[in-house]
């Protein structure tokens, strides 16, 4: 008897997940979520100022522009506002792509 055989397409290999990065590092225009705020041991307060103002874990952010020259500050949108952020502040922002987090 004749077995006629299929061969099934091979699906390539998924992307691993970028693993979480800080928001001073982030690319620009690219959608992350916030994964969580870091201490700074110079700083004791930042975590906290930071949270005040809308980063907290689960909400997206956007770095939308950077200072020239050096990159400071960045210009950040997290929800629905936008602020400016020293390169220090968001250095205490732990973020990851939309796409790791949907995963």
């Amino acid at each position: 008897m004749r077995r006629d055989t299929f061969s099934t397409p091979e699906l390539p290999p998924a992307a691993p997940a970028a693993a979480p990065s800080c928001l001073d590092r982030a690319p620009l225009g690219e959608p992350l979520v916030v994964r969580r705020v870091l201490p700074d041991a110079r700083v004791p307060e930042r975590a906290r100022q930071l949270e005040e103002i809308g980063f907290y874990p689960g909400e997206q952010v956007m770095v939308m522009t950077r200072g020239i020259p050096g990159g400071d500050p960045l210009v950040v949108r997290v929800g629905q506002s936008t602020f400016a952020l020293r390169g220090a502040e968001a250095a205490c922002v732990q973020v990851e792509g939309v796409a790791a987090r949907t995963a």
